[in-house]
């Protein structure tokens, strides 16, 4: 079964980017790419059982196994060794992304507190935009009573546009909640 947000991507969204931008053929219009949900756990390099509970968290509201990332250097004063695990990351595409991306725009966005929406200049300058969440526990998926401490986690989305507007206007489209300028 096609997810909601992907199927209003084919119906509507594409074709009114089509015709906004005239395109010549289908293969130009933006599309999103994949979604990419990463976690900084530099606390968790001792200590496994935190490390297993990011993970935990993180894979049960993408739906996807997320991996824990390594250390690229040693740096002393940080106590860290290269090859320690400091983060957790999982990339989404094809139907887990639309699904991640439409529970993240219609279910846990609206429940961050103060909310007036997110940052509409947070673009790459390449067509990605990139969001920061202080925590988990906007996600309904989380049970706030069996987490251990509150983590904030990064989401990136990438697309094919080939300019900032262009993305801003897929993500607009799709119901991104931007933020009035």
């Amino acid at each position: 079964m096609t997810p909601r947000i992907k199927q209003r991507y084919i119906d509507e969204v594409a074709p009114a980017l089509m015709k906004k931008y005239g395109y010549k053929s289908v293969m130009e219009i933006p599309k999103l790419d994949k979604i990419v949900v990463s976690v900084g756990a530099g606390d968790c390099k001792d200590n496994q059982k935190a490390l297993d509970a990011v993970i935990k968290d993180i894979s049960a509201l993408t739906g996807q196994k997320a991996v824990a990332t390594v250390a690229k250097k040693s740096v002393a004063n940080f106590k860290l060794r290269e090859g320690m695990k400091v983060g957790v990351k999982v990339t989404l595409r094809a139907n887990r992304m639309w699904e991640f991306l439409d529970r993240l725009l219609n279910v846990a966005l609206p429940r961050v507190r103060d909310f007036r929406g997110i940052n509409p200049d947070a673009f790459d300058g390449r067509g990605n935009y990139s969001l920061g969440l202080k925590e988990q526990i906007i996600f309904p998926e989380i049970d706030y009573d069996k987490i251990e401490k509150l983590r904030g986690m990064n989401i990136a989305i990438c697309t094919t546009a080939k300019s900032d507007e262009e993305a801003r206007e897929l993500l607009r489209a799709l119901g991104a909640p931007f933020a009035r300028a």
